[in-house]
């Protein structure tokens, strides 16, 4: 991943970890509430997309960060989608963890 790439996402994270949103972040397609964002960034070398969720308690989740190369329209593909909502489901269940040891 060009570093370039690596900066922005490190940013937005950075961002969202001390409550904000970084200014390409929206809410990925297809989570509902589940407060799963992307940050989509476009090089020469293709674009890419880090995808993370705020709306767990005391952390935030990076659920997936790839390259998408897919050559038809901009959806994120299935395969990718697949992953992070595996991923979602088991920072939920970290989450739920973590809650439960701090009460």
């Amino acid at each position: 991943m060009p570093i370039e790439v690596q900066d922005t996402f490190g940013f937005a994270l950075h961002q969202a970890q001390t409550g904000k949103k970084h200014e390409h972040a929206k809410p990925l397609q297809g989570f509902g509430s589940a407060g799963v964002l992307e940050v989509v960034e476009t090089t020469l070398n293709g674009t890419y997309r880090a995808v993370y969720t705020v709306k767990l308690r005391y952390a935030v989740y990076v659920l997936h960060c790839f390259q998408k190369k897919s050559k038809q329209g901009i959806g994120t593909p299935k395969p990718e989608l697949d992953i992070i909502r595996t991923r979602l489901k088991a920072a939920q269940a970290h989450a739920e963890g973590a809650s439960n040891d701090r009460d």
